[in-house]
């Protein structure tokens, strides 16, 4: 361990919130910090933040949970970075200006220039180089959109005066005051322009999407010394030693460490990955297959990945849209004023369909309403909304990879959600297991951190600190969980049939 540096400072830069953790050696938060940021809705389908904004939370953040540890720059032995994923900045190399604001993964504008690509033939040559899906949630066609739709963009990237990343290089570029333009295995697997197998940017891809090489950042591990924290910005400088998208820091914070081990973790999305090793499996039911991560010089990992846009979202709409809960953590008190949703099914496609149907022009669907339905059965059906979406995950990934789940690791934060968590096991069949500490995004940005700098010696090490804080065992009949899926299969295809 370095000499004095006792601490790990995760940085957790999501899509409602900018939050920084201070981990101990032991894997427990001494402090934490949290800031929301805006939602900008230019129109519908368009979903954008404010960069600026980003890092201003997110540095505010990481100097507050240092100062409510009581700690100082010098206490921290290296910084992990983790970060919603596929959302894209471009920004000036000079001014380090965003030449616009952040689009987000959640935004759709693209997807009529997808179905161009699709109806052209190209489908087949991203999913074989890429593992991804053409679809208007990941980075490559962000950033062409940008190209085309900012006065002069396109001339400026071919100059060299322009730099893209995902938000990790932005923080990175902004952390080390310019010095560095990086990102890691993880985040360049999600912008259709990185191709997995080789380990490189792709320059058909690049030509396909019309995309300058000159913006894009060089591609690292997620686990070695990048470079420092620029003098100034906290009183000393901190290695920053470890980077990973969300969901791939979350699986590794939930030590996914063996073949055939998965995790769901419940955000703004859910997101569910099961780790393949060194073997990139191709998905046959419209999952994707992702870098899960590389360690230094090691070999990289890959998993199957299947996301649903809208998990702890539809919570949110429950309280800003229907006004019918005054804040998201009274959900679980309202459902709980009835036995079941009798009947109704919620399906929140307010930004179309993710794994495993892929369908843009989806929308949100509640049906099996009659005179007796109350706010609660509404409720009720949002949260089970969840569960389903991630129990059609999880068939798909069993089928894709052969393997056989003996159970699910649960994070994020509907996963504290007792209720829920016991209808996941129940419609899965499967138990659910959520472990102590459920921070696990930021734990895994830790962790990959700590191990580039000796914080941690090995994987076991770190898988030995993960322990059990609840087991969720099925309860529900197989009849009754077939009958369940049926109807919520149902209502999906209900939500497809809308014509936009």
């Amino acid at each position: 361990m370095t000499q004095g540096r006792q601490y790990i400072l995760a940085l957790d830069q999501g899509t409602t919130s900018s939050r920084a953790i201070v981990f101990d050696h032991d894997g427990n938060i001494r402090a934490a910090a949290q800031k929301e940021f805006r939602q900008i809705y230019p129109q519908p389908g368009h979903v954008e933040h404010d960069a600026n904004e980003i890092w201003s939370t997110q540095s505010g953040v990481m100097q507050e949970a240092l100062s409510s540890a009581g700690l100082r720059a010098s206490d921290i032995a290296a910084i992990g970075i983790t970060n919603q994923r596929e959302t894209v900045v471009v920004w000036d190399r000079q001014t380090g200006q965003p030449i616009h604001n952040a689009i987000v993964w959640q935004d759709r504008r693209t997807a009529a220039f997808c179905d161009q690509l699709r109806e052209q033939g190209h489908a087949e040559l991203v999913q074989a180089r890429t593992g991804l899906l053409l679809d208007a949630y990941f980075s490559g066609t962000k950033v062409r959109w940008l190209l085309d739709n900012v006065e002069g963009a396109r001339e400026r990237a071919v100059r060299g005066e322009l730099a893209f990343g995902t938000i990790d290089s932005w923080l990175i570029y902004k952390l080390t005051a310019g010095q560095l333009h990086v990102t890691d295995v993880t985040n360049a697997s999600r912008t259709l322009l990185y191709n997995i197998h080789t380990g490189e940017w792709d320059d058909e891809l690049l030509s396909l999407l019309d995309v300058p090489r000159a913006l894009l950042p060089e591609v690292r591990s997620s686990s070695e010394v990048y470079g420092q924290t620029a003098a100034g910005l906290l009183g000393a400088q901190v290695r920053i030693a470890g980077i990973a998208g969300d969901q791939q820091a979350a699986t590794f914070g939930q030590v996914c460490l063996e073949v055939g081990m998965a995790k769901n973790t419940y955000g703004t999305g859910c997101f569910m990955l099961l780790q393949t090793g060194t073997e990139a499996v191709p998905s046959h039911h419209r999952l994707l297959t992702t870098v899960a991560w590389r360690l230094g010089e090691q070999p990289t990992h890959y998993a199957l990945e299947g996301g649903v846009f809208v998990a702890g979202a539809v919570v949110q709409w429950l309280r800003d849209g229907l006004g019918i809960i005054r804040s998201s953590g009274d959900v679980e008190q309202l459902a709980a004023q009835v036995q079941s949703s009798e009947g109704v099914y919620l399906v929140p496609a307010f930004v179309g369909l993710g794994a495993p149907y892929w369908d843009s022009y989806a929308r949100g669907t509640i049906v099996g309403i009659t005179r007796g339905t109350t706010s609660a059965h509404i409720a009720r059906a949002a949260l089970e909304s969840i569960a389903f979406q991630s129990a059609e995950l999880l068939t798909a990934m069993q089928q894709d990879s052969g393997a056989s789940l003996q159970q699910l690791r649960v994070d994020g934060g509907a996963s504290t959600n007792d209720a829920l968590m016991q209808f996941q096991a129940d419609i899965l069949g499967l138990p659910v297991v959520r472990p102590r500490v459920t921070e696990t995004t930021a734990l895994g940005a830790a962790y990959l951190a700590g191990l580039a700098v000796g914080y941690w010696e090995s994987e076991q090490e770190i898988a030995a600190q993960w322990q059990v804080d609840r087991h969720f065992e099925p309860q529900m009949s197989s009849d009754e969980r077939q009958a369940r899926m049926h109807r919520w299969k149902r209502a999906v295809e209900r939500s497809m049939a809308w014509e936009s």
